[in-house]
């Protein structure tokens, strides 16, 4: 059964419209039926344009971000990184920034460098003293406490989500003429504008090993662009009613990080009010740069802390979702030279999971077969759908924009596209040998959930498009189906965001929420049909229907979307030499099930995410114990934790109202020790055996959680990763007191 045309709608533009009647509505060119603004002018619309067709999916390869290489330090044309000089706040006192007065908000000191504008710890100091150099040097890099330096620029440039003609086409599935144009012929699409690192979606991978600290200096250039063929449109930082400048807060998601260096507005509060700078303007304008550190070490040094697969993204308070959707999204693979190196061929006490370092300089590797895979979704404007909400226009429309992409701001359930991409290209190719390949899965999507699983179709059947199923409106995102398909091949989960998991666990298939990352070995070497050959293809395919950012949908059978191409080359170059191990990590003594009793207390900090409005804010729809985030106003101020301390409990709780929220805490992860009173892992979320940085919490859901706050003092936040729920308010400041 198809769906209708759905309105989505606030709780005040329903009171508005009660007395409008029908006639508040009209249907665009593109098949939506969708709300007349009011005369207030403030009534947010949910309507989105339908991409136009990508008539040859499967036609591209996969790009895999190449490994940035560090740079001299002395070569930066701001300076050398320093202890004490964090930023160009620091740099240039009296000068630019006058003489600010941050004795209000300079209240986390603990040692000789935490002062704002600092960097707090600098490796080989406080708890890190004894750290660096005790590491095997089994990868070839010797450990040091002098961190590599990378710079990162944030740059204004074009991307092609693919190479392939695409058909202008209506949300009914029918050619239309788009503005410009005089006939529905297929066309290229035009570049979509992206505020990139160094200019690129996604942007450079960094390749991190523990006891390598690396220090990145971001530096702000997105007012360099051509205005003329890369327009900023109307979503980002600066670009909406108000303006201001396009400014960026670079996240290490989710390092153990010291506040200075973990790009969150929370921070940002203390570091820019002093200076009048607030909401988004309490981030890096044009021009303005800063030095993030992240160590290269474990919270507490312990080797069962190390994690896997970080990724950094941007965080400006309001502009997150529209500042990630624009293309701020990198990625940082780190590895452990005592277990996990990224080379198979290592000797124990090596783990042996798939890969083969590969050095490109005396200070860069790569890793073959150790595949990183971000998965967005995305939509393109078709030049007639109006752009209105509660930060930009009065519902214009934007016809030279046609074929860029789209971003509503204020959705009242979130973003979802209909065009999904893998490393920024739309359904490409990936080639593989036969042998075990290690895939790293994040989701960098604002709001989708994924269901991911590996398939195959019958010989001489593959993907059709959606639209030549009959299929309509909310149906067509995705644009293929993959009718024939059937699952063929295990896969072995090894890693979630908190790194590697205590064991393998089998899957046939797994969730991917917003921010989390999963890692799995795949063995390329056969299907359920037998050994597996030379041209043959495998499908990598999405089974979560999710038609809104509420949550998904009824479960359904036929919706088989496939997300790339997978084929077999042949026999690798050399002998597969990796393992699916036994065992992986221990999981913390610390944060065992043994809790329990505790757990059940009604006494624990208690954290709910709600729907409500506030008074401070009119455009507040997502709350947290009832309040929108303020940054001035701390909702947790847990004490500094030292090795031995126990850990704290928190419960975080999913207010109801049949939506679902991925729940990020920044600073360590976490263990779900409960949820809804049952001890953890249950079979829904088996990876609950391990450590993690978001909760999936579906509706209704109550969880506890255990976690210690070690290393760093000072401001952190926790906040919603539907980024359309945090920009709105879901997040709230925390903070760590010596």
């Amino acid at each position: 059964m198809h769906k209708s045309p759905k309105i989505h709608l606030t709780r005040r533009d329903m009171l508005k419209l009660s007395a409008g009647g029908a006639g508040m509505f009209a249907l665009t060119a593109s098949g939506f039926a969708i709300p007349k603004s009011d005369a207030s002018g403030k009534l947010y619309i949910e309507a989105f344009p339908t991409s136009p067709l990508i008539l040859k999916p499967f036609d591209q390869p996969l790009v895999i971000p190449e490994a940035l290489k560090p740079v001299d330090p002395l070569s930066l044309p701001d300076g050398a990184p320093s202890p004490g000089v964090q930023d160009i706040v620091k740099a240039n006192p009296g000068n630019k920034y006058g003489n600010p007065d941050y004795s209000a908000y300079n209240k986390y000191k603990l040692g000789p460098n935490n002062n704002i504008g600092s960097h707090q710890v600098w490796p080989g100091q406080g708890v890190t003293a004894n750290y660096y150099g005790t590491e095997s040097s089994i990868t070839g890099f010797p450990t040091t406490t002098k961190p590599l330096v990378y710079q990162i620029d944030l740059k204004v440039n074009g991307h092609s989500f693919t190479n392939s003609a695409v058909q202008p086409i209506n949300s009914l599935g029918q050619d239309v003429i788009p503005p410009g144009s005089n006939s529905t012929n297929p066309r290229n699409l035009p570049d979509s504008t992206i505020w990139g690192f160094n200019g690129t979606f996604p942007g450079p991978r960094i390749n991190a090993v523990y006891g390598r600290p690396a220090l990145v200096r971001f530096k702000n250039l997105l007012d360099q662009g051509d205005e003329s063929k890369y327009p900023a449109q109307d979503f980002g930082s600066g670009t909406q009613q108000g303006g201001g400048p396009r400014t960026f807060l670079t996240h290490l998601h989710n390092g153990h990080t010291a506040p200075e260096s973990d790009g969150q507005p929370h921070y940002a509060y203390h570091r820019f009010a002093p200076l009048g700078r607030f909401t988004h303007e309490a981030a890096w304008a044009p021009g303005e740069w800063v030095d993030q550190l992240y160590l290269g070490y474990p919270a507490g040094g312990d080797d069962r802390e190390k994690q896997s697969f970080f990724w950094f993204h941007d965080h400006v308070h309001g502009h997150t979702g529209a500042n990630v959707y624009k293309g701020m999204v990198g990625l940082m693979p780190i590895y452990d030279p005592k277990s996990d190196t990224g080379d198979e061929t290592d000797p124990a006490p090596n783990l042996k999971l798939p890969g083969r370092r590969r050095r490109t300089d005396a200070e860069t590797f790569e890793v073959d077969y150790d595949i990183p895979l971000a998965l967005y979704d995305c939509r393109l404007d078709d030049g007639v759908t109006p752009h209105k909400d509660a930060h930009t226009g009065n519902g214009e429309t934007h016809p030279e924009w046609w074929g860029k992409t789209f971003f509503r701001h204020f959705p009242n359930h979130g973003f979802v596209g209909d065009i999904f991409t893998v490393n920024g290209s739309a359904y490409p190719v990936m080639e593989v040998y036969q042998r075990k390949y290690r895939l790293r899965f994040l989701d960098s999507s604002i709001s989708r959930i994924y269901n991911l699983q590996f398939m195959s179709t019958p010989e001489g059947t593959g993907p059709v498009s959606a639209r030549s199923l009959g299929l309509t409106l909310d149906e067509l995102q995705g644009q293929y189906r993959l009718p024939n398909g059937y699952p063929s091949m295990k896969m072995y989960d090894i890693a979630n965001e908190g790194g590697l998991l205590p064991a393998p666990i089998p899957r046939d298939s797994f969730e991917l929420w917003p921010a989390k990352r999963r890692e799995v070995i795949l063995d390329f070497t056969r299907t359920v049909d037998g050994p597996t050959r030379p041209g043959q293809e495998i499908w990598l395919v999405n089974t979560m229907k999710m038609t809104t950012g509420r949550m998904w949908d009824l479960a359904d059978p036929n919706y088989k979307v496939p997300l790339m191409k997978i084929v077999i080359k042949g026999p690798p170059p050399e002998p597969d030499m990796s393992v699916v191990p036994a065992k992986l990590r221990p999981v913390p003594d610390l944060l065992r099930p043994d809790k329990l009793t505790a757990a059940k207390s009604s006494s624990l900090p208690t954290f709910e995410l709600q729907r409500g409005t506030s008074s401070l804010d009119p455009e507040t729809e997502w709350l947290i114990n009832g309040q929108q985030f303020d940054p001035a106003k701390p909702m947790a101020s847990p004490k500094q934790t030292k090795e031995g301390d126990p850990a704290v409990l928190w419960r975080i709780r999913n207010g109801g109202g049949g939506w679902v929220h991925p729940m990020h805490l920044h600073m360590e992860e976490h263990q779900v020790i409960t949820r809804n009173g049952k001890a953890a892992p249950d079979t829904r979320h088996p990876d609950d055996s391990g450590k993690e940085d978001v909760i999936a919490l579906d509706p209704s859901e109550d969880t506890v959680i255990a976690r210690r706050f070690r290393t760093f003092t000072g401001p952190y936040v926790a906040h919603c990763h539907n980024l359309a729920h945090e920009d709105h308010n879901m997040m709230f400041g925390w903070e760590i007191l010596p």
